[in-house]
């Protein structure tokens, strides 16, 4: 199967970290490479953000990666994309009236408008993984989306030959705003299972307990929580793994630790390779990601498949990533938290418990393997013209 994967903002070969980095360019990288493993040609489009990047680079056997020419080759903000997305639907246009792909996988909005216009009878797919509607209710007049975000990603999942939900949560959002529900499929977003694992080797620690916390550096994960919780956690350390030193949050977050005093017990390591991100899973005795919302999740099945115990908050993925091999707390709620932590640090059993059952969950259900298989299956539904139905994706 000829698949091209469009992913405007979030390019494979990107570092991951910064603030329009993250989840998104680890997953399609690795589905794009899963893909490739059950014997396709895959292809991701993403825009030209540098000058000196090649016109196409070899990912990994199977999968190329094509840097679009779409507005000026330089970084910019993904919020202000969208008048971009006229060059970059006309460059996909030639190349696949060139050569036309059997299927169109699209990730993010943006991505789904360019695709819509270029596929040209070709099926496409749309992977939103993260929705306006969500954004805005949660960040109010603070949401920087282009104000046509939220009409636009209704008239693609109705414009879409198929809808990938990444969790339940999104499945109902998705209704709400619109989308038939035929359409509509669940399938994860996945870990690889050969890097995280819990054996292996740990980074180094101090002999204070340890809550690690990861992610972008962006008001809406609420790593502010965290630290304020921390006050009612004695004794233990907070480490702080994501963002530069000269992020705007990165400098909040580091006035809130000198304003509680907690300076001897939070530290803020900023940006790290993945290469790195399991042994600091492996050296922690927790791992906190309490966002305000988060349409799947991916450091906390990481966590799990490290073998590290979970307290996430209960919104989007989490409800079907953590719940039952985790904790789940209120988002925003630090004295929850902070009690929740307590409870967890003091009983080792329970952290053997949900360590245990964090690794088995995460081996089932989230390994990249099964992830691509299920993927594939919605690919050959709409090309046979079988997807008729809501339906979780079977491996």
């Amino acid at each position: 199967m000829r698949i091209a994967v469009v992913s405007e903002h979030a390019s494979p070969l990107a570092t991951v970290g910064g603030v329009d980095a993250g989840g998104q360019n680890v997953h399609v990288a690795a589905l794009a490479t899963a893909l490739a493993g059950r014997g396709h040609d895959v292809v991701v489009y993403t825009r030209r953000d540098d000058p000196d990047l090649p016109e196409t680079v070899v990912m990994a056997p199977g999968v190329s990666v094509e840097h679009v020419p779409a507005g000026p080759a330089r970084p910019i903000p993904k919020d202000d994309l969208p008048p971009h997305m006229s060059s970059f639907a006309a460059y996909l246009a030639r190349r696949w009236a060139a050569e036309p792909p059997d299927v169109v996988h699209a990730h993010f909005w943006m991505s789904g408008m360019a695709a819509l216009t270029a596929a040209a009878g070709v099926p496409v797919v749309q992977t939103f993984h993260a929705l306006g509607t969500v954004k805005r209710r949660w960040q109010g007049d603070a949401d920087t989306s282009p104000p046509e975000r939220i009409a636009t990603e209704a008239g693609i999942g109705r414009r879409a030959a198929a809808v990938v939900a990444t969790c339940s949560d999104e499945v109902a959002e998705l209704r709400a705003m619109g989308v038939p529900e035929r359409k509509v499929s669940v399938v994860p977003c996945g870990v690889d299972l050969e890097h995280f694992r819990p054996e292996g080797p740990a980074a180094p620690r101090s002999g204070r307990p340890r809550i690690l916390s990861i992610g972008r550096m962006v008001a809406r994960k609420g790593v502010d929580t965290v630290i304020r919780a921390l006050r009612r956690v004695p004794d233990a350390e907070l480490v702080i793994v994501g963002g530069s030193p000269d992020d705007e949050e990165i400098g909040r977050l580091r006035l809130l630790v000198t304003g509680y005093g907690l300076a001897e017990r939070v530290r803020l390591v900023g940006s790290v390779g993945r290469d790195e991100v399991p042994a600091l899973l492996r050296s922690a005795d927790v791992l906190v990601t309490v966002p305000w919302y988060e349409p799947f999740g991916i450091v906390p099945v990481e966590a799990m498949a490290c073998g590290v115990p979970v307290i996430a908050s209960a919104v989007g993925g989490h409800l079907d990533t953590v719940s039952g091999s985790g904790i789940l707390v209120p988002p925003r709620r630090p004295y929850a938290l902070a009690r929740a932590l307590n409870d967890l640090l003091a009983r080792r059993a329970l952290r053997e418990r949900l360590a245990a059952t964090g690794v088995r969950r995460a081996r089932e259900r989230y390994g990249w393997p099964r992830v691509a298989a299920q993927t594939e299956s919605v690919y050959q539904a709409l090309i046979s013209g079988r997807l008729g139905r809501l339906a979780v994706a079977e491996g």
